[in-house]
């Protein structure tokens, strides 16, 4: 058995090798950027079944969003469930043979982590404003700085290994397990991989929105206190 840091290289474009994760990425994209465009083309207010099971999900959706962070779910519907579906499609995809779930690899947890890290820049600046953004390092106060910096930093990295490590470790068993015992006793713990993959990529899209939603929060507060034009001192004047 390979050792779950290495990378199946499939064929060399170019100078560049691209490996079996990056080509089962490349299929889920395009599986789900299609589905998505057949689901969507002719949406009618008498639903059919598929467009009944897609508004359901994003009922679902907003919902969740509204529960964990009491957030207007608009500005990060398509983010989130984007996100959720990618991940939950990567993890199920180790069900089809031969295949290896891309979030079974460094690379492609690191990559979603990125993806977090960034976001949660963008949604905040854009809340908040630059300056707001900056200043929330500083809440409660300057000396937490250096700690809000790097608890910036450490939970998104804790995000991918816990992604990493479950989906690894998934897989790893269920192969030992098939090589030892053969191709029909493991059938119980693909279905408990079925649930694991599940509740990763939930944990995962939650997690994401919570730190997104915290930095908009407190971006916006910091930017709102700074503000002379909302100062209560300004108004009583």
């Amino acid at each position: 058995m390979n050792s779950p840091l290495d990378s199946t290289i499939l064929f060399q474009l170019g100078p560049v090798p691209i490996a079996q994760s990056v080509v089962t990425t490349w299929v889920i994209m395009a599986a789900l950027v299609l589905g998505a465009g057949l689901l969507t083309r002719r949406l009618a207010l008498l639903p059919t079944k598929p467009q009944a099971a897609l508004e359901l999900f994003v009922a679902t959706l907003d919902t969740q969003i509204v529960e964990t962070t009491g957030a207007s779910p608009s500005p990060y519907r398509a983010f989130i469930g984007t996100l959720f579906l990618f991940i939950l499609v990567a993890n199920w995809s180790s069900l089809v043979p031969g295949v290896e779930p891309p979030t079974a690899q460094l690379e492609t947890d690191a990559a979603l982590a990125i993806l977090v890290f960034l976001s949660v820049i963008w949604f905040g600046v854009r809340g908040g404003g630059v300056g707001g953004y900056l200043r929330s390092f500083a809440s409660p106060n300057p000396v937490m700085i250096p700690l809000n910096m790097l608890s910036s930093v450490t939970r998104v990295f804790s995000m991918f290994v816990r992604l990493f490590g479950n989906v690894m470790s998934g897989v790893f068993v269920i192969g030992i397990v098939a090589s030892l015992a053969g191709l029909l006793v493991p059938i119980p713990l693909m279905a408990l991989d079925l649930l694991t993959g599940l509740v990763q990529a939930y944990i995962f899209a939650v997690l994401a929105m919570v730190f997104i939603t915290a930095a908009v929060a407190t971006g916006t507060a910091g930017a709102t206190t700074a503000d002379p034009a909302t100062s209560p001192n300004e108004k009583d004047i």
